[in-house]
């Protein structure tokens, strides 16, 4: 597995990681607990070296599933958490935001005992909270740091002027937004300009469009009733349908090639900028293993200037989430 550091923070990590959150929630069916730490434990056996997860997934469980997986391997692999909503005790459903310097401490202190270390490598705040200062969010980490319960500071979906301010009291290493082909704000709201301008690593989530750029989905396609994706105008089966040219286009390149089209979907990714590290997620070892190989796919100038040609005359149909969770994005 080739290894990218994210900005000029040092931190070295494996070119793709693996988000978790998916093993556990989110997708429907979750895998139940042994075959989550089986395919975790898999992805480090094939290189993999960062691992994603979060409090809110579950809430807890993919914390504690990942912390089982990863505690013979602690020592080679980096872990990713985040912080930033309250969570109710009583429904464990999110209770808005939180990300007040004592909250922070409090999450803290419960995600290390979840994850079985005592340090985590990279810290994220989940979403930005409008009732905190991002100043006030980036000390208590920066504290944090000094303490050595964490390492790094990262801000997932901020706003490229929210990322500076932070970046003037805590260095950021990395900046975890949704970006892929058919999510394409980073490269038009600033935030990949500023994580080049200040060094600052850029990991994207769902960069399969949430499973839809594999080409595994179409507007037949029947989502489980938890499935979080039956919220998102993308899933519509009319928005799967137009968008289905999407699929086509990477297909078309992947054949070329000799790949899978979720293949040169990450390959596109990795082709952006020596410091993106994505972070696809599965719950299946042959998608894993696909996912990975994204990383032996070597796309030509050629090839990506077809894709961008092609992708040009595309409109993606859909909102990528509905109004109210794309309030919380880009603050």
């Amino acid at each position: 597995m080739k290894k990218r550091k994210l900005g000029n923070s040092g931190l070295e990590v494996s070119a793709i990681g693996f988000g978790c959150m998916g093993i556990s929630f989110g997708y429907g069916h979750a895998l139940d607990q042994q075959q989550g730490i089986d395919l975790i434990r898999a992805a480090v056996e094939r290189g993999v070296t960062l691992f994603d997860t979060a409090e809110i997934y579950g809430p807890f469980t993919n914390e504690v599933l990942v912390g089982e997986a990863l505690a013979p391997f602690r020592q080679q692999v980096t872990i990713a958490t985040k912080f930033g909503f309250g969570i109710d005790r009583a429904t464990g459903k999110p209770a808005g935001m939180d990300s007040r310097p004592a909250h922070i401490r409090e999450v803290v202190g419960a995600s290390l005992q979840r994850l079985k270390t005592d340090v985590i490598d990279l810290l994220y705040q989940h979403r930005v909270d409008p009732a905190v200062p991002i100043e006030d969010v980036a000390g208590a980490v920066k504290d944090l740091i000094k303490a050595g319960k964490v390492r790094h500071f990262g801000l997932s979906e901020p706003a490229a002027a929210t990322i500076r301010r932070a970046h003037v009291v805590q260095p950021i290493t990395a900046i975890q937004n949704e970006y892929s082909l058919w999510t394409r704000g980073p490269e038009h709201n600033g935030v990949l300009q500023a994580c080049e301008e200040l060094g600052i690593g850029f990991v994207p989530y769902s960069p399969l469009g949430k499973g839809f750029l594999t080409g595994a989905m179409n507007e037949n396609t029947e989502l489980d009733s938890n499935d979080f994706r039956k919220q998102l105008p993308r899933f519509t089966p009319e928005a799967m349908k137009a968008n289905q040219a999407l699929v086509d286009l990477l297909g078309r390149i992947a054949n070329k090639k000799n790949a899978a089209p979720a293949q040169i979907a990450i390959a596109w990714l990795l082709a952006q900028k020596p410091w993106i590290v994505p972070i696809p997620g599965t719950t299946k070892l042959h998608r894993l293993e696909e996912n990975l190989g994204s990383a032996a796919v070597e796309l030509t100038a050629g090839d990506l200037a077809e894709i961008e040609r092609a992708a040009s005359s595309i409109t993606v149909q859909g909102t990528r989430y509905p109004a109210q969770l794309e309030a919380t994005t880009g603050r």
